[in-house]
């Protein structure tokens, strides 16, 4: 009998492996994806206060790219935020994985069933195991009221050096459509990047010709020459405006949950990977386990990264429920006028009483009524 069986074989569950694999070598840990490799096709980045020592030192392996601080672009003005910046490419994701685990990660391999202590496989076989963790990515829940990050980001070869020395991770200089929407650029290598155009949209759709034109355009516009398509990912995130925790996780019927299955992300940002780390730290600390403790300690993280993003969840139903959607930069432009260690906290999702006052208080870059008005939209126990 396998001691865990993750299925799915993505950021948080591919944590959850590699922490696993570093304390507890000895344990039977079998990963099931259903993919030509595990990751699929992602960059997952993180900054430097998002993780403490110990997760940096055994996440570093798993880092292709790292930058010293990175800069925002709004009408208003330019800004270089310091700090450490952080990807993790898919691609060598997979290798690191592949290496560790060996012949215990099965690639283009489909689930058709799965329980708290069991997998069957599409060929009908069944395979028991202490414990399953469904990882396979966020599902249609109506427990939570989302808002949706859409995104068409394309890795680029170009004809020069581009001269950035730190990525953007946003320009919203760009023509607001769709909700708010900017671009978010990495510089791989002196000649390569990726270009993201991402939007904050009401609507989880999007057009992927319309997408990669606007791509296409905003690099004619930085006189970057395009010569080769090297990627293309695409996704669509949730961004949390209110929901019943409790509810969410009873329709799980016991089964333990990873990453977005279990809510395990930036209610604002949507970014994913510090949640997925914290939740592979809980797991490898408390070896041995069962079913049932792994679903209780599941459910309780998520529970608890819930009680404490209550706030968040209130700046985005700001975002996108209070003004016109073509104005919804000005929240986010505002936002980037703090300092630079509340803008860390912030993405860290670790906001003191102070910045959480300093962000709501000045000049509202939304109507005070309109704000008033998204903050109580939702009936009373939903938050």
């Amino acid at each position: 009998m396998r001691d865990l069986i993750l299925v799915g074989g993505g950021l948080a569950n591919g944590l959850i492996a590699w922490r696993l694999k570093q304390r507890w070598p000895a344990l039977n840990v079998l990963m099931i994806e259903s993919g030509p490799a595990a990751g699929g096709n992602h960059t997952w980045s993180f900054h430097h206060d998002d993780l403490n020592a110990t997760q940096h030192a055994w996440i570093a392996p798993l880092v292709a790219h790292a930058w010293k601080g990175y800069d925002v672009h709004f009408p208003a003005f330019t800004r270089h935020l310091p700090g450490g910046y952080y990807s993790v490419t898919s691609a060598h994701f997979a290798d690191c994985l592949a290496q560790a685990l060996g012949d215990n990660l099965w690639l283009n391999c489909e689930v058709t069933a799965l329980t708290p202590d069991s997998v069957t496989l599409a060929s009908g076989e069944q395979i028991p195991a202490r414990a399953v963790i469904d990882g396979r990515g966020m599902q249609p829940d109506a427990n939570l009221y989302t808002g949706y990050q859409v995104f068409v980001g394309q890795e680029w070869q170009l004809d020069a050096p581009h001269g950035l020395t730190a990525p953007i991770i946003m320009d919203a200089t760009v023509a607001q459509t769709q909700g708010y929407r900017f671009v978010y650029t990495l510089p791989l290598s002196p000649d390569t990047l990726l270009i993201e155009d991402t939007r904050y949209a009401d609507s989880p759709q999007l057009s992927l010709p319309a997408l990669r034109e606007t791509i296409g355009e905003y690099a004619a516009a930085k006189q970057w020459s395009l010569r080769t398509l090297q990627r293309e990912e695409s996704g669509c995130l949730p961004i949390t405006l209110s929901g019943d925790i409790t509810a969410f996780w009873q329709t799980a019927h016991g089964q333990p949950r990873a990453g977005l299955r279990a809510g395990l992300f930036h209610p604002t940002t949507g970014y994913s990977l510090p949640q997925a780390a914290a939740l592979a730290d809980r797991i490898a600390a408390h070896v041995p386990f069962d079913a049932a403790s792994l679903f209780a300690l599941t459910r309780e993280l998520s529970m608890q990264n819930w009680r404490a993003q209550g706030y968040f969840r209130l700046l985005n139903r700001m975002l996108f429920l209070a003004g016109k959607s073509e104005n919804r930069w000005r929240v986010m432009q505002r936002f980037y006028t703090l300092p630079d260690a509340t803008v860390a906290r912030f993405y860290a999702g670790k906001l003191t009483w102070r910045d959480k006052a300093r962000i709501l208080t000045g000049k509202p870059p939304v109507p005070p009524g309109e704000a008033l008005r998204a903050a109580f939209t939702f009936q009373r126990g939903i938050k």
